[in-house]
């Protein structure tokens, strides 16, 4: 679509009012767009980040207020209507998106920004214990921080992101905690081994209770109703009076496969956002795109990509140049240690590590697929990862021995590769670096 095109959208409708759906609607009005723009939020009030769930907001050190991505007066200066409610369907034939309460919706586009759900444990009738959390809304982060507050001993089940984040917050706020996880190492799914190691060792310094390989099978339960124990596959009963299942999430695609959309693990989009449907984009969570050197389709979950899809959705709507794609980047801090990811990282990359995880509280590991630079984890070095940002997705190549050689800074790294990238011709893919 180009600019001449874009007046048809004149009834815009945001379906999801997380980072995604938040940033896709000041983002319209940045491009120019002056239609009817409303924002179908699910909860109260106003958008907010979700990532201090799991971190500050646990602790304390983060209330509600803190949490809004924008002060409440910007959505109304920029007449952005929010509005609370939770969508049924989207009629395509009339164009006109359904809400639970019976109001309709007339539309030109629609931008879904469902994002995603926690996974529930399989054959496990623990959901309506009292002390059993999962954790994704605001709603959740504060029914778990009030039973902390009661608890002495918390279980999680799942090593993942946001089960390590909240047993540092916990184990800072003086509970037992204990991290049950079915995989051989932590963060299996999300990093290498060093990293995983290195998260192991770290929690487990500060007193927390890891359990690798920990098949759970069934729950005992008290008075009340709570869990107070969870059984292993080995016979083993693990006590509690907390219990948090973070065994990641899945997209919320409910609605886009009722509108007849396609759908595999995610609302298939095309690089401008647009599902199969034209007039619907998805962003987000909830969204797969091809991306990456190889162009698979993938979902991402992280902040950064929620912001890079909804600026393009943004664009493709309003007719301007569809941004280019910057390398998807997620940090997650836990305890004193800072974990800054860029790029894609698959179990068959490459690796390289650059320090020592075993003794330096600072490392960086990098990924390579074909010999080119296509992702890195970078512990609690800011200054690295900043260099990291600028190297990986590039197709730089040839880089393996100096990344691992300490005595190379990364930023003149960098700097070398933007100035031999400057002489590559523009048919290539691959940067030769030299250093």
């Amino acid at each position: 679509m180009n600019a001449a095109q874009a007046p048809e959208y004149g009834a815009v409708v945001i379906v999801g009012a997380g980072q995604a759906g938040a940033e896709a609607a000041t983002e319209l009005r940045a491009c120019g767009y002056t239609g009817t723009l409303t924002l179908v939020h699910e909860e109260e009030g106003v958008p907010y980040a979700r990532p201090p769930l799991s971190k500050a907001y646990l602790l304390g050190a983060a209330t509600e207020a803190d949490l809004a991505i924008r002060p409440a007066s910007v959505y109304v200066e920029q007449g952005i209507e929010i509005l609370s409610g939770a969508v049924d369907s989207i009629d395509r034939d009339n164009r006109r998106v359904r809400l639970h309460d019976g109001r309709e919706l007339p539309y030109d586009a629609v931008i879904l920004a469902t994002g995603g759900q926690p996974r529930r444990l399989a054959g496990c009738d623990i959901e309506r214990a009292s002390n059993v959390h999962y954790l994704k809304t605001l709603a959740d982060a504060t029914a778990l921080k009030e039973t902390l507050r009661t608890s002495s001993k918390l279980v999680i089940v799942g090593g993942g992101y946001i089960g390590l984040e909240a047993a540092a917050a916990a184990r800072q706020l003086g509970l037992q905690v204990t991290v049950l996880e079915a995989q051989p190492r932590l963060l299996a799914r999300v990093t290498s081994e060093p990293v995983s190691d290195f998260y192991r060792r770290l929690h487990e310094s500060r007193g927390v209770d890891i359990r690798l390989a920990a098949q759970v099978v069934s729950f005992e339960f008290g008075a009340g109703g709570h869990v107070t124990a969870v059984v292993l596959a080995d016979g083993e009963r693990v006590a509690c009076d907390a219990l948090l299942v973070g065994i990641g999430q899945q997209p919320r695609t409910e609605l886009a496969e009722r509108a007849g959309l396609a759908v595999t693990e995610g609302v298939l989009v095309d690089a401008a956002c647009r599902s199969s449907d034209h007039r619907i984009l998805a962003i987000g969570d909830c969204a797969r795109q091809p991306c990456g050197a190889d162009r698979t389709p993938r979902r991402i979950e992280s902040v950064d990509n929620a912001l890079q899809q909804a600026r393009i959705a943004a664009a493709a709507l309003t007719g301007k140049p569809i941004p280019v794609r910057a390398a998807p980047w997620f940090w997650s801090n836990q305890f004193d240690a800072r974990l800054q990811s860029v790029g894609i990282y698959t179990p068959d990359c490459e690796r390289v590590v650059r320090g020592d995880p075993q003794t330096d509280s600072s490392f960086s590991v990098w990924y390579l697929r074909a010999g080119a630079l296509v992702a890195a984890d970078v512990v609690s070095s800011p200054r690295d990862f900043a260099a990291a940002r600028r190297l990986v997705g590039g197709g730089v190549s040839g880089v393996a021995s100096k990344l691992a050689d300490t005595s190379v800074p990364l930023n003149y790294l960098a700097t070398s590769v933007i100035c031999a990238a400057s002489q590559v011709p523009s048919n290539s893919n691959s940067i030769q670096v030299s250093v």
